[in-house]
């Protein structure tokens, strides 16, 4: 479920609450010119087997875009692992 307050979007999957704004899409923009500088935007989309459109879309921080689009961009750039772990819960000494 999505929620849009006045400056900021939830998203909320599994009870957990994730906060997207267009910082998500900077960060990916930024990774992708300093993992591949060289590559366009229809290079990199290429890359991860998305539209050009798509990845304009990421790039934004668009939630319309498939989360499965942005796993593989995490993935391409060697950024999975941190996109696996969203989701983590940390084992507590309490825990059986």
């Amino acid at each position: 479920m999505v929620y849009l307050t006045k400056n900021r979007l939830f998203y909320y999957y599994y009870g957990i609450c994730m906060e997207f704004d267009n910082r998500l899409g900077e960060k990916l923009k930024r990774a992708r010119k300093k993992v591949f500088p060289k590559d366009d935007m229809k290079a990199f989309s290429i890359r991860i087997g998305v539209a050009r459109a798509t990845l304009q879309k990421m790039e934004k921080g668009d939630l319309s875009v498939s989360i499965s689009s942005y796993r593989e961009a995490a993935n391409v750039l060697g950024l999975g692992k941190g996109f696996d772990a969203l989701f983590e819960l940390e084992e507590s000494m309490f825990d059986d």
